[in-house]
Order: C-alpha cells, then structure tokens, then sequence
C-alpha cells in the first residue's frame, strides 16, 4: 500500500452503506480516481463540506494494488464553490463540467492541461457570469481529448472558410462550407469561429471583461457540445440544462 497527498477537484459523489460514501476525484498527479471515504456522513472533521463536487481540495488517501478503489483519508479545503452564492445557472455550469470529466477522463492517467484548464474556469465561474466560462470550457476540453476538428478549413472539399461560416451537424466530425453542408446541419457563425480561434489564442483571463450574454456564441457552445456527446455516446444532461437558460 501507498500514501498519497495530492491536489484535486471533486467530480461525483454518492453513498453507499449506512455513512460511507464512494468520491470520484481529479487529481492533479494522478488523474482520476474513485475511493472509499469512510463514515463520510458522519465525520465533519476529516471531511466536512469538502467532498461537494467542484471542490478543490487536498486529498489524502491510500492506494492498494489489490483494490479498484482507493481509501479516501482526509480532505483539506483550497477552494470551494459554496463560497459564492449558488443560482441554478451556476449550478448548471458546474455539474456541466463534472459531468465531462467524469465521462471523459480515464482512470489514473494525468492530465495537468485539463487540470488547469478546470481550475481556470471554475475561478471565472461566478453568479450569473457563466457563458464565457462554459464556452470557454467547452472548446478546449474538446481539443485537449483530441476531438476538436478543423476550424478553418472544410472537412469535404479543404476550402478554407476564411471570413465566412461553416456548418456543423450531430451525426459528422468537422465543419463544412456552404457547398457541402448537409440538409440537417446547422450554422456556425464567421463571429463565432472568429472566437473560437481567440479562445484557442488567449488565457480565459482575456476575456473576463467581455459582456456574454447568453444568446452570444451560443451556436459554438452547440457545436463544441455535439462534439462531446458524439464521442462520449450519450447525452448530456447538464448541457441541455444549460440549453435550457438559452445559452
């Protein structure tokens, strides 16, 4: 058996037995991993308010070889959603990205980019000031899994897009141009792909200033959403709650 301490952001919880309660978490060394957090229901002292997803904590826990999940020791608070106010809005955003991670990252294979990239976004999730955020989110972890398709050129014919749209559809990879676009597919805006490339340039503090209200790149979150699904093979169920609020 071995002792780890490691920095990480819970995805999921849920109970089992009478108090225990099996806490899937991103680690920043490790990956993901799921454990055991014994008495968890019961023990405000080594766990407290900290195994509530989004929660960046610091995570002490024993590995054993022999054993698919790990025993969860003690979490230590570094950051925690429940520190600003919890609309439904933000809410939606945040189980937005625990519900990507978790369907999306495999156990125990590091992933410092993603890592970051979540930290950076849940800093800038805040109130109602959720779009830039999401969007921001959306596209990169898309990228990161490797399933971000050309954003310039057609995937049919390879003509460029250029100050142009493309279009996109659920059931195809890649963008096309007006020529080869598909009966069911539907617009991505020359505005938005102008964003997208910024989002790929700039740090997500870039764009902290910026007014998003929720209509603005909403068809770029669509696409980046489809994108995920498609791949992951099922819906997502806080995206369509995001669909919902109109973003």
């Amino acid at each position: 058996m071995s002792a780890h301490q490691a920095e990480a952001v819970i995805l999921r919880k849920w109970p089992v037995h009478e108090a225990d309660e099996i806490v899937s978490l991103f680690t920043r060394s490790h990956g993901r991993i799921r454990g055991v957090a014994r008495a968890a229901a019961k023990s405000r002292r080594r766990f407290g308010g900290a195994l509530e997803p989004m929660t960046f904590v610091s995570a002490s826990y024993i590995e054993n070889p022999k054993q698919e999940l790990v025993r969860l020791d003690a979490c230590e608070v570094i950051a925690s959603p429940l520190s600003d106010p919890v609309n439904y809005a933000r809410a939606a955003a945040l189980a937005f990205y625990a519900e990507v991670l978790e369907g999306a990252l495999p156990d125990h294979d590091p992933h410092e980019t993603a890592f970051r990239l979540l930290l950076a976004v849940l800093d800038q999730t805040r109130g109602n000031r959720i779009w830039m955020p999401v969007t921001y989110f959306s596209l990169w972890i898309t990228r990161l899994l490797g399933w971000m398709p050309s954003l310039t050129h057609c995937t049919d014919c390879g003509e460029p897009f250029g100050a142009g749209a493309a279009w996109f559809d659920a059931y195809s990879d890649g963008l096309a141009c007006a020529r080869h676009r598909k009966p069911s597919s539907r617009i991505l805006s020359a505005e938005s792909l102008t964003l997208a490339r910024r989002i790929f340039q700039s740090p997500i503090a870039a764009f902290a200033t910026e007014d998003w209200p929720a209509n603005y790149a909403a068809d770029l979150r669509r696409f980046a959403t489809q994108a995920l699904e498609r791949h992951l093979e099922r819906r997502l169920h806080a995206a369509a709650a995001l669909a919902k609020l109109g973003g």
